[in-house]
């Protein structure tokens, strides 16, 4: 049912086979974990060349570690600080080219080069933030952060965080 993008394949038309899939499964579905961690998981397999896919929900405090796919985590990350903090404070879309560039970044992975977080937004409210990572510099681009908006909409669109 779910396939990897192929690494010739065209990346708007996987990308919008993902939203698809993304719909499909947590249509219907109340519970925010499950949904998360399939759509952690489905980010995982339609995106090249990341080494973390996932997310951290805002607790009224500082971002929590939530369902994600990848190694090992930094759990708590403050507002303001880091990649992470920072578009949850700004409620903006980051893409960063080169993490170690970035002040104040937040090694949770020494491999990671650069990142890509969209803040989780919902009635007017934080509720987290899509953080998205890669060994490589200069990953992402205005396709993959188009598509990453698009993923978070269709998350704010299909479930009701409480």
């Amino acid at each position: 049912m779910f396939q990897a993008a192929a690494s010739s394949g065209d990346r708007q038309q996987t990308y919008e086979t993902a939203l698809a899939q993304l719909k499909g499964l947590i249509q219907g579905e109340p519970s925010v974990v499950a949904n998360l961690s399939n759509a952690s998981a489905l980010l995982n397999i339609t995106l090249q060349d990341i080494n973390w896919a996932g997310f951290y929900l805002y607790d009224g405090h500082e971002l929590v570690l939530g369902p994600f796919q990848g190694l090992p985590a930094c759990i708590r990350i403050p507002l303001g600080k880091g990649v992470c903090g920072t578009a949850a404070q700004q409620r903006q879309t980051i893409v960063v080219q080169d993490v170690h560039e970035f002040p104040g970044h937040i090694a949770c992975d020494a491999a990671s080069n650069s990142e890509i977080v969209v803040p989780i937004v919902q009635n007017g409210r934080l509720i987290g933030v899509l953080d998205i990572d890669s060994p490589l510099k200069g990953r992402f681009d205005e396709t993959d952060r188009r598509f990453l908006e698009q993923v978070v909409h269709v998350l704010t669109e299909e479930m009701q965080f409480s």
